[in-house]
């Protein structure tokens, strides 16, 4: 069996540290010379809620050869086309790319792998990259999770490879709804690494302010709002119904939902939003495929996304240097609430 990690940024290098620890010999891939030179000398470094070391295998892509059971996508949505093309040819016969990315990603990688290629994992737990071969996790190792879902066409065989290599780092869900728990991570993305990336800050810089809580629970609102008129039934997250934590008809249901927020957000609360660290890096982030979707998804279904829309357009700002990333941006959505 085969199996690599392919972009082994943050949430890749804890995922391979901790596969290649509990005894799974899985490839990093990474474009970062410096970073997959540092964990081939020095071993992959976990720090944050969890430290430890171990050594692992890490190459860059133009050092893939051979063919993989199991190739795990965790890049940017930015260049999918061009990164699920690439990674095709490297499939064996019944092999499959699981998408461990953000957004709702598994329609556009069936289209180049087809269906029978396609496993979806949407992560429930957050990293940063701090330096070359050194990764900090940011979630509470108590609440680290997966919730995997398949496309039509897997077999229960790749199913279970795909979930015995997700845990051996943490619990793995099965989720007949794919399409739900999709939603449902997005939800939480779309508030907390949106809002996130609004104010420069972590997701408990939003789920711990007041003003933060009154713009999230708006912005969860319009998710869910879109999600069902998409046609989505959301999953649990962690065990937990979100739709009747956080979705409100009145305003008393509405000031129930923002003292839910930093309850829910407490073991998640030191997450650095990715769009942030991209910006803070001068990389391009992925807003689109987050904030984006919803945004695109609500003119389809001809729902408003005001706070959404108002995401797009600060992050966008801040991206170009237009807008400095600080905790006064949350102001901009006076006017909204």
């Amino acid at each position: 069996m085969k199996c690599a990690i392919y972009g082994a940024g943050s949430l890749g290098t804890v995922l391979g540290a901790y596969m290649t620890k509990n005894g799974v010999e899985v490839e990093l891939v990474n474009r970062n010379k410096a970073h997959v030179a540092t964990l081939n000398e020095k071993g992959a470094h976990i720090t944050g809620t969890v430290d430890f070391t171990t050594p692992v295998k890490a190459i860059t892509p133009d050092e893939m050869s051979g063919k993989y059971d199991v190739i795990f996508l965790m890049t940017k949505q930015l260049h999918n086309k061009e990164v699920v093309t690439f990674l095709k040819p490297f499939l064996t016969e019944d092999g499959v790319i699981a998408t461990l990315q953000n957004g709702i990603p598994e329609p556009g990688i069936a289209e180049i792998v087809g269906n029978e290629h396609t496993v979806g994992c949407p992560v429930e737990w957050g990293a940063a990259l701090t330096a070359p071969g050194e990764a900090t996790l940011t979630s509470e190792p108590d609440s680290l999770s997966f919730h995997m879902g398949k496309m039509p066409g897997i077999t229960d065989r790749q199913l279970t490879l795909v979930k015995e290599l997700l845990e051996k780092m943490c619990p793995v869900h099965f989720e007949e709804n794919l399409l739900g728990a999709r939603w449902s991570k997005l939800l939480i993305n779309a508030t907390f690494s949106g809002l996130g990336t609004v104010v420069g800050g972590r997701f408990g810089d939003v789920s711990e302010n007041k003003d933060g809580q009154k713009v999230a629970v708006r912005c969860m609102k319009e998710c869910i709002d879109v999600g069902h008129a998409a046609g989505a039934t959301f999953a649990p997250v962690q065990g937990k119904d979100i739709t009747k934590l956080f979705y409100y008809t009145n305003p008393v249901k509405r000031a129930i939902a923002q003292l839910l927020v930093p309850i829910a957000m407490k073991k998640h609360r030191d997450i650095e939003p990715s769009m942030l660290q991209d910006i803070k890096n001068g990389k391009p982030c992925e807003v689109d495929a987050i904030n984006g979707v919803v945004c695109e998804w609500g003119r389809k279904c001809g729902v408003p996304t005001p706070i959404n829309d108002r995401i797009v357009e600060i992050i966008k700002k801040e991206q170009a240097g237009e807008l400095k990333l600080d905790a006064s941006n949350i102001r901009l959505f006076d006017d909204l609430l």
